[in-house]
Protein backbone atom coordinates (compact mmCIF):
# COMPACT_ATOMS: atom_id res chain seq x y z
CA UNK A 1 0.00 0.00 0.00
CA UNK A 2 1.24 3.31 -0.62
CA UNK A 3 2.87 5.66 2.20
CA UNK A 4 1.65 9.22 3.01
CA UNK A 5 2.46 11.50 0.39
CA UNK A 6 5.78 13.43 1.38
CA UNK A 7 3.69 17.05 0.22
CA UNK A 8 0.41 17.86 -0.20
CA UNK A 9 -2.71 17.59 1.63
CA UNK A 10 -4.83 14.01 0.01
CA UNK A 11 -5.70 11.82 2.88
CA UNK A 12 -5.43 8.19 1.64
CA UNK A 13 -6.20 6.81 4.93
CA UNK A 14 -10.27 6.76 3.75
CA UNK A 15 -10.03 3.40 1.09
CA UNK A 16 -9.25 1.24 4.15
CA UNK A 17 -11.91 2.71 5.94
CA UNK A 18 -14.36 1.94 2.93
CA UNK A 19 -13.09 -1.38 2.73
CA UNK A 20 -13.52 -1.92 6.09
CA UNK A 21 -17.05 -0.44 6.51
CA UNK A 22 -18.00 -2.63 3.25
CA UNK A 23 -16.44 -6.13 5.26
CA UNK A 24 -18.79 -5.24 7.96
CA UNK A 25 -21.97 -4.54 6.61
CA UNK A 26 -23.41 -8.02 5.87
CA UNK A 27 -24.36 -7.09 2.60
CA UNK A 28 -23.05 -9.94 -0.12
CA UNK A 29 -20.21 -8.52 -1.68
CA UNK A 30 -17.86 -10.13 -4.11
CA UNK A 31 -13.90 -8.72 -4.47
CA UNK A 32 -12.05 -8.97 -7.17
CA UNK A 33 -8.11 -7.59 -7.55
CA UNK A 34 -7.83 -5.88 -10.34
CA UNK A 35 -4.61 -6.01 -12.81
CA UNK A 36 -2.68 -3.21 -13.12
CA UNK A 37 -4.16 -0.97 -16.48
CA UNK A 38 -1.55 -1.84 -19.21
CA UNK A 39 1.02 1.05 -20.55
CA UNK A 40 -0.26 0.94 -23.98
CA UNK A 41 -3.98 1.34 -22.64
CA UNK A 42 -3.19 4.45 -21.25
CA UNK A 43 -1.28 5.53 -23.83
CA UNK A 44 -4.33 5.68 -26.09
CA UNK A 45 -5.78 8.42 -23.95
CA UNK A 46 -2.88 10.08 -22.68
CA UNK A 47 0.43 11.46 -23.64
CA UNK A 48 2.88 8.92 -23.85
CA UNK A 49 5.58 11.74 -22.68
CA UNK A 50 3.68 12.29 -19.42
CA UNK A 51 2.99 8.05 -19.01
CA UNK A 52 6.49 7.88 -19.06
CA UNK A 53 7.16 10.40 -16.86
CA UNK A 54 4.70 8.49 -14.41
CA UNK A 55 5.78 5.25 -15.07
CA UNK A 56 9.88 6.41 -14.89
CA UNK A 57 9.00 8.50 -11.56
CA UNK A 58 10.10 11.57 -12.96
CA UNK A 59 6.98 13.69 -12.85
CA UNK A 60 7.92 17.48 -13.01
CA UNK A 61 7.46 19.20 -9.85
CA UNK A 62 4.98 21.78 -11.30
CA UNK A 63 2.95 18.52 -12.82
CA UNK A 64 3.31 17.22 -9.21
CA UNK A 65 2.34 20.35 -7.58
CA UNK A 66 -0.99 20.30 -9.86
CA UNK A 67 -1.65 16.45 -8.57
CA UNK A 68 -1.42 17.66 -5.42
CA UNK A 69 1.29 15.01 -3.89
CA UNK A 70 4.16 13.09 -5.65
CA UNK A 71 3.86 10.50 -7.65
CA UNK A 72 6.44 7.81 -6.42
CA UNK A 73 6.79 4.20 -7.31
CA UNK A 74 3.95 2.99 -4.74
CA UNK A 75 1.40 5.75 -6.23
CA UNK A 76 2.66 4.90 -9.50
CA UNK A 77 1.37 1.22 -9.28
CA UNK A 78 -1.45 2.20 -7.04
CA UNK A 79 -3.22 4.29 -9.74
CA UNK A 80 -2.12 1.35 -12.84
CA UNK A 81 -4.44 -0.58 -10.00
CA UNK A 82 -6.68 1.99 -9.45
CA UNK A 83 -7.20 2.11 -13.84
CA UNK A 84 -7.77 -1.43 -14.00
CA UNK A 85 -10.37 -1.42 -11.41
CA UNK A 86 -12.71 0.26 -12.84
CA UNK A 87 -12.15 -1.12 -16.41
CA UNK A 88 -12.49 -4.52 -14.44
CA UNK A 89 -15.56 -3.10 -12.82
CA UNK A 90 -17.44 -2.49 -16.70
CA UNK A 91 -16.12 -6.03 -17.84
CA UNK A 92 -18.42 -7.06 -14.33
CA UNK A 93 -21.42 -4.75 -14.54
CA UNK A 94 -21.69 -6.33 -18.25
CA UNK A 95 -22.10 -9.46 -16.68
CA UNK A 96 -24.10 -8.44 -13.76
CA UNK A 97 -26.04 -4.82 -14.06
CA UNK A 98 -23.84 -3.26 -11.86
CA UNK A 99 -20.08 -3.57 -10.26
CA UNK A 100 -18.25 -0.97 -8.41
CA UNK A 101 -14.41 -0.03 -8.22
CA UNK A 102 -13.87 0.96 -4.29
CA UNK A 103 -11.46 4.15 -5.49
CA UNK A 104 -10.95 6.06 -8.82
CA UNK A 105 -12.99 8.44 -10.48
CA UNK A 106 -9.96 10.52 -11.07
CA UNK A 107 -11.49 13.15 -13.68
CA UNK A 108 -9.67 15.75 -13.43
CA UNK A 109 -6.25 14.07 -15.10
CA UNK A 110 -5.29 15.42 -18.58
CA UNK A 111 -4.03 14.33 -21.71
CA UNK A 112 -0.68 15.46 -20.48
CA UNK A 113 -0.35 15.60 -16.80
CA UNK A 114 -2.08 14.97 -13.79
CA UNK A 115 -4.39 17.40 -11.81
CA UNK A 116 -6.86 17.22 -8.60
CA UNK A 117 -5.33 14.64 -6.90
CA UNK A 118 -5.90 12.17 -9.87
CA UNK A 119 -2.83 11.13 -12.07
CA UNK A 120 -4.24 8.72 -15.12
CA UNK A 121 -8.01 9.50 -15.65
CA UNK A 122 -9.63 6.00 -15.37
CA UNK A 123 -12.85 6.94 -16.90
CA UNK A 124 -11.53 8.16 -20.59
CA UNK A 125 -9.42 4.98 -20.54
CA UNK A 126 -11.78 2.57 -19.63
CA UNK A 127 -14.01 3.98 -22.03
CA UNK A 128 -11.62 4.02 -24.69
CA UNK A 129 -10.58 0.57 -24.03
CA UNK A 130 -13.98 -0.48 -23.86
CA UNK A 131 -15.02 0.89 -27.04
CA UNK A 132 -12.04 -0.59 -28.86
CA UNK A 133 -12.44 -3.96 -27.45
CA UNK A 134 -15.99 -3.91 -29.02
CA UNK A 135 -17.24 -4.57 -25.34
CA UNK A 136 -19.39 -1.21 -25.72
CA UNK A 137 -20.70 0.78 -29.05
CA UNK A 138 -21.45 3.73 -26.84
CA UNK A 139 -20.74 4.91 -23.09
CA UNK A 140 -21.71 7.87 -20.88
CA UNK A 141 -20.29 8.92 -18.25
CA UNK A 142 -22.04 10.60 -15.25
CA UNK A 143 -20.11 12.45 -13.45
CA UNK A 144 -21.85 13.71 -10.05
CA UNK A 145 -18.92 14.21 -8.29
CA UNK A 146 -19.37 18.18 -6.90
CA UNK A 147 -16.40 18.97 -9.01
CA UNK A 148 -16.53 18.99 -12.67
CA UNK A 149 -15.42 16.19 -14.68
CA UNK A 150 -13.21 18.77 -17.08
CA UNK A 151 -10.38 16.11 -17.65
CA UNK A 152 -12.93 13.40 -18.74
CA UNK A 153 -14.89 16.10 -20.75
CA UNK A 154 -11.51 17.43 -22.29
CA UNK A 155 -9.94 13.89 -23.13
CA UNK A 156 -13.21 12.84 -25.22
CA UNK A 157 -14.49 15.81 -26.35
CA UNK A 158 -15.51 15.61 -30.00
CA UNK A 159 -16.09 11.79 -29.42
CA UNK A 160 -19.69 10.79 -30.45
CA UNK A 161 -19.03 7.37 -28.72
CA UNK A 162 -18.38 8.17 -25.21
CA UNK A 163 -20.78 11.04 -23.68
CA UNK A 164 -20.06 13.03 -20.92
CA UNK A 165 -22.68 14.16 -18.41
CA UNK A 166 -21.89 16.24 -15.02
CA UNK A 167 -23.48 17.89 -12.19
CA UNK A 168 -21.30 19.93 -10.07
CA UNK A 169 -21.34 23.33 -7.94
CA UNK A 170 -21.06 26.08 -10.30
CA UNK A 171 -18.63 28.22 -8.00
CA UNK A 172 -16.55 25.04 -7.13
CA UNK A 173 -13.06 23.19 -8.80
CA UNK A 174 -11.94 23.64 -11.32
CA UNK A 175 -11.98 27.53 -11.81
CA UNK A 176 -12.15 26.90 -15.54
CA UNK A 177 -14.95 24.54 -16.64
CA UNK A 178 -13.94 22.54 -19.48
CA UNK A 179 -17.21 21.55 -21.47
CA UNK A 180 -19.34 18.55 -21.16
CA UNK A 181 -21.47 17.42 -23.72
CA UNK A 182 -24.11 18.01 -20.91
CA UNK A 183 -23.29 20.73 -18.07
CA UNK A 184 -25.39 20.87 -14.83
CA UNK A 185 -24.19 24.66 -12.93
CA UNK A 186 -25.59 24.06 -9.32
CA UNK A 187 -25.09 27.18 -6.87
CA UNK A 188 -24.23 26.78 -3.68
CA UNK A 189 -26.46 24.90 -0.83
CA UNK A 190 -28.23 23.14 -3.30
CA UNK A 191 -29.94 20.63 -1.04
CA UNK A 192 -31.62 17.15 -2.09
CA UNK A 193 -35.09 18.42 -3.91
CA UNK A 194 -33.66 20.55 -6.03
CA UNK A 195 -30.65 18.56 -6.79
CA UNK A 196 -32.96 16.01 -7.77
CA UNK A 197 -34.93 17.78 -9.22
CA UNK A 198 -31.80 18.90 -11.71
CA UNK A 199 -31.38 14.83 -12.13
CA UNK A 200 -34.75 13.99 -13.21
CA UNK A 201 -34.50 16.74 -15.67
CA UNK A 202 -31.62 15.96 -17.23
CA UNK A 203 -30.62 11.99 -17.07
CA UNK A 204 -33.62 10.51 -18.46
CA UNK A 205 -33.92 12.54 -21.30
CA UNK A 206 -29.97 11.70 -22.02
CA UNK A 207 -30.15 8.30 -21.71
CA UNK A 208 -32.75 7.90 -23.84
CA UNK A 209 -31.19 9.76 -26.80
CA UNK A 210 -27.68 8.41 -26.19
CA UNK A 211 -29.09 4.74 -25.52
CA UNK A 212 -25.27 3.63 -24.28
CA UNK A 213 -24.14 0.24 -23.76
CA UNK A 214 -22.83 0.97 -20.31
CA UNK A 215 -22.90 4.41 -17.89
CA UNK A 216 -19.52 4.86 -16.24
CA UNK A 217 -20.60 6.37 -12.73
CA UNK A 218 -18.76 8.84 -11.23
CA UNK A 219 -20.17 8.44 -7.55
CA UNK A 220 -18.31 11.39 -5.59
CA UNK A 221 -20.23 11.82 -2.06
CA UNK A 222 -18.49 15.26 -1.43
CA UNK A 223 -22.30 17.03 -2.59
CA UNK A 224 -23.00 16.09 0.89
CA UNK A 225 -23.84 18.92 3.18
CA UNK A 226 -20.70 18.06 5.90
CA UNK A 227 -18.34 17.51 2.88
CA UNK A 228 -14.62 19.78 3.43
CA UNK A 229 -14.48 20.56 -0.03
CA UNK A 230 -17.72 20.22 -1.83
CA UNK A 231 -20.19 23.89 -1.61
CA UNK A 232 -23.67 22.04 -1.70
CA UNK A 233 -26.47 20.42 0.95
CA UNK A 234 -26.70 17.45 -0.24
CA UNK A 235 -28.15 14.78 3.60
CA UNK A 236 -27.51 11.01 3.45
CA UNK A 237 -31.07 10.45 2.63
CA UNK A 238 -30.60 12.73 -0.52
CA UNK A 239 -27.41 11.00 -1.65
CA UNK A 240 -28.97 7.49 -1.01
CA UNK A 241 -31.86 8.87 -3.41
CA UNK A 242 -29.52 9.76 -5.68
CA UNK A 243 -27.56 6.83 -6.34
CA UNK A 244 -30.44 4.71 -6.36
CA UNK A 245 -32.14 6.78 -9.02
CA UNK A 246 -29.17 6.44 -11.74
CA UNK A 247 -28.96 3.00 -11.33
CA UNK A 248 -32.54 2.28 -11.35
CA UNK A 249 -32.97 4.76 -14.48
CA UNK A 250 -30.51 3.08 -16.48
CA UNK A 251 -31.16 -0.23 -15.44
CA UNK A 252 -34.95 -0.08 -16.25
CA UNK A 253 -33.40 0.63 -19.84
CA UNK A 254 -31.42 -2.33 -20.11
CA UNK A 255 -28.46 -0.30 -19.00
CA UNK A 256 -25.64 -2.07 -16.96
CA UNK A 257 -23.70 0.60 -14.44
CA UNK A 258 -20.09 0.55 -13.11
CA UNK A 259 -19.59 2.92 -10.52
CA UNK A 260 -16.18 4.64 -9.09
CA UNK A 261 -15.62 6.24 -5.79
CA UNK A 262 -14.74 9.69 -6.69
CA UNK A 263 -14.28 12.34 -4.06
CA UNK A 264 -15.55 12.74 0.01
CA UNK A 265 -13.62 15.10 2.25
CA UNK A 266 -13.93 15.47 5.89
CA UNK A 267 -11.83 15.72 9.00
CA UNK A 268 -13.73 12.41 10.35
CA UNK A 269 -12.75 9.68 7.68
CA UNK A 270 -14.98 6.99 8.97
CA UNK A 271 -17.94 8.72 8.34
CA UNK A 272 -16.30 10.17 4.44
CA UNK A 273 -15.96 6.19 4.45
CA UNK A 274 -19.52 5.48 5.64
CA UNK A 275 -20.53 7.84 2.88
CA UNK A 276 -18.91 5.77 -0.02
CA UNK A 277 -19.92 2.26 1.59
CA UNK A 278 -23.50 3.08 1.83
CA UNK A 279 -23.24 4.81 -1.70
CA UNK A 280 -22.16 1.29 -3.30
CA UNK A 281 -24.49 -1.04 -1.12
CA UNK A 282 -27.61 1.49 -1.98
CA UNK A 283 -26.86 1.02 -5.73
CA UNK A 284 -26.42 -3.15 -5.68
CA UNK A 285 -29.31 -3.12 -3.45
CA UNK A 286 -31.34 -1.31 -6.47
CA UNK A 287 -29.58 -3.27 -9.11
CA UNK A 288 -31.42 -6.49 -7.24
CA UNK A 289 -34.73 -5.19 -8.53
CA UNK A 290 -33.82 -6.01 -12.16
CA UNK A 291 -32.42 -9.54 -10.94
CA UNK A 292 -28.56 -9.35 -9.65
CA UNK A 293 -28.03 -9.69 -6.55
CA UNK A 294 -24.78 -9.20 -5.47
CA UNK A 295 -22.61 -6.66 -5.23
CA UNK A 296 -19.22 -6.95 -7.59
CA UNK A 297 -17.03 -4.73 -6.24
CA UNK A 298 -14.10 -4.49 -8.51
CA UNK A 299 -11.15 -2.60 -6.52
CA UNK A 300 -9.44 -2.32 -3.33
CA UNK A 301 -7.77 0.34 -2.05
CA UNK A 302 -6.47 3.08 -4.50
CA UNK A 303 -5.82 6.44 -4.73
CA UNK A 304 -8.70 8.99 -6.04
CA UNK A 305 -8.97 12.78 -6.91
CA UNK A 306 -11.55 15.52 -5.67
Amino acid sequence: MAPRPERGTFRFDKYFLVMEALRASGQPITEHAPEPMPRAWLEAVHCPLYVEEVFSLSVPREKERRIGFPVTAHIRDRVRHTNGGTWLAAKLALEHGYAANSAAGSHHALHDTGAGYCVFNDLAVAANRLIAEGDARRVLVVDLDVHQGDGTASLTAGREDIVTFSIHADKNFPVRKARSDHDVALPDGTGDEAYLAALAQHLPPLLDRVRPDLVLYQAGVDPHGEDKLGRLALSDTGLEARDRYVVNQARSRGMPVASALGGGYGEDQRAVAARHARSMLAMAAENTRFGAGRLAKASIDSANCV
